[in-house]
């Protein structure tokens, strides 16, 4: 989710650079809804809809033109599987028949660099440095990036294409009507009364060393109730543990939605306040404001970007993707105060400007 989320602003100023040129992307099924909204009545995910041109480019798909679906969780649990390596072959099948010009890893991973070889393209563009070093030997071309945040990378990365100036634009994520009426009605019959700020807690992160306590954000959420706010708490698969002794303590309500639901949302909400995962990464590509509470990935390259936000990182902490469960010390010297009061700043200074 973070990594769509981080490139969708180099892909949205190519879009606006060049709106004539089609633009396919290659995607895992369960996040094509941060690229379209689903159309009712056909399946998410399914086969049919693979490669699909869009022909008519309007708010439900506002930046590509097709989209292209590579389970590559699946594959690596079972790579050597009959239906693995017959996707992978209808995949390649597919990506040779549109006849792609150019291919961009935005991703910088082998699997990401070995889809970009299968497309058959002549010009595979990649950075000189990707995140998983071997990569690099699959790129046709490959660019020296000078930008600290991933998002400044990937600008760089698009820039190459035709050698353009290209620079960060707010990202341009479709519109679903039936989730956006959906958040409505469920905002007016759970959380109804008098019109209200609303924060978003998202508790958690792709391992434990990213994750904040839940104990501490249980202490937040109270303080924002206190402050004026209606307090969701974020649910995503495999996160109700970390939710519920937030929720238990009746300051915040449970937020178990579908990703356009939590698009929708997002779009709805004043503040977000969580640690390094994909619903912050939302908040800031909405323009939210957002408290970042960082641990073991670094800010400067991962962080919320171009919004009004407050990042929390410990001096004690380095940077460490060794996927430890255990929090990260240096989180641990953060306090719910130190949110609170990062909060309370970012709220202030948004309503004086």
């Amino acid at each position: 989710m973070g990594d769509i989320l981080h490139a969708l602003p180099a892909v949205t100023a190519l879009r606006q650079a060049h709106p004539s040129w089609q633009i396919g992307w290659v995607v895992e099924p369960r996040w094509q809804a941060l690229l379209k909204a689903e159309i009712r009545g056909q399946g998410s995910g399914s086969s049919d809809r693979q490669g699909a041109l869009n022909s008519s480019r309007d708010p439900r798909m506002p930046v590509v033109d097709r989209l292209h679906f590579a389970q590559t969780r699946e594959w690596k649990r079972r790579p050597l599987s009959r239906e693995t390596r017959s996707e992978i072959s209808a995949l390649r099948s597919e990506l040779r028949a549109v006849g792609y010009d150019v291919v961009l890893d935005l991703q910088g991973a082998i699997r990401s660099a070995v889809i970009a070889r299968l497309s058959g393209a002549r010009r595979r563009i990649g950075e000189a440095r990707p995140r998983e070093w071997p990569a690099h030997w699959l790129f046709a071309e490959r660019v020296v990036t000078r930008g600290a945040h991933v998002i400044e990378q990937d600008v760089e990365l698009a820039s190459a294409v035709a050698g353009d100036a290209l620079a960060a634009i707010d990202p341009l994520l479709p519109i679903d009507t039936e989730a956006e009426r959906w958040c409505d009605a469920w905002l007016a019959a759970t959380v109804p009364g008098p019109s209200q700020p609303i924060a978003l807690i998202a508790p958690g992160a792709g391992w434990g060393a990213k994750r904040w306590p839940p104990e501490r954000y249980t202490a937040v959420a109270s303080g924002l109730a206190e402050r004026g706010f209606r307090v969701l708490v974020n649910c995503g698969p495999g996160e109700e543990s970390l939710a519920a002794p937030i929720v238990a303590s009746g300051t915040a309500v449970p937020l178990n939605v579908t990703l356009p639901q939590l698009i929708a949302m997002t779009r709805r909400i004043t503040l977000c306040v969580g640690g390094d995962t994909g619903p912050l990464h939302l908040a800031s590509a909405l323009g939210r404001l957002v408290v970042g509470i960082y641990g073991p990935t670094d800010p400067s390259r991962n962080g919320p970007f171009g919004t009004h936000c407050r990042v929390l990182r410990s001096s004690e902490s380095h940077r460490d993707h060794s996927r430890r469960s255990a929090p990260d010390p240096g989180m641990l010297t953060i306090s719910p105060e130190d949110v609170l009061r990062a909060a309370c700043e970012l709220v202030n200074e948004e309503t004086t400007r």
